[in-house]
């Protein structure tokens, strides 16, 4: 037996027979049936979004501790402001107020916001999964992150408290 003889005796082997079949005919069964048989795929979160919660935290909570654009803008602004308002013949302690005292207290409240909303976030991130699928436990990247987001707005909550009210870098005395 030569190769080509052995090729087609075992192809001849393998031939199927197509003409009848016992199932049913594939027309008789309805396409919803098929669908409605197979179950739906869930999908489980990924924690994307409790990731880029937990990064916000701790971005926001550097901003409050360094400042921001908008800190920046609005001391600038209401430096002039003082500047505008504050008359010639006024005494020295009411224009450093004016100028410098309101500017900087304008600085602490924006490092303020900046860290009580790093704070929320970083709360929130912590304890979501308290309120979403049982047993899915957060990643331990995200705790850390969000942790440190927390801890950032706390400390950028207490020194925003320490420049407003200026018991850290407070204005000089004007005697």
């Amino acid at each position: 037996m030569d190769e080509t003889e052995a090729t087609k005796a075992t192809t001849d082997e393998k031939a199927v027979d197509t003409t009848e079949s016992d199932e049913a005919p594939r027309a008789d069964v309805p396409a919803a049936a098929d669908e409605a048989d197979v179950p739906a795929k869930e999908e489980s979160p990924t924690g994307v979004g409790q990731g880029a919660a937990a990064v916000v935290s701790a971005a926001l909570g550097v901003v409050s501790l360094t400042g921001s654009w908008i800190g920046t803008v609005a001391s600038a602004r209401q430096n002039l402001v003082g500047q505008l308002e504050t008359a010639q013949n006024a005494g020295v302690a009411q224009q450093i107020q004016a100028v410098y005292g309101d500017a900087w207290q304008t600085t602490a409240l924006w490092g303020g916001l900046f860290a009580l909303i790093a704070l929320v976030v970083g709360v929130v991130t912590l304890a979501r999964p308290a309120f979403g699928t049982p047993g899915r436990i957060q990643a331990p990247w995200i705790k850390s992150v969000a942790w440190a987001g927390v801890a950032l707005g706390v400390i950028g909550l207490f020194l925003a408290v320490l420049k407003y009210t200026g018991i850290l870098l407070g204005l000089p005395s004007a005697s």
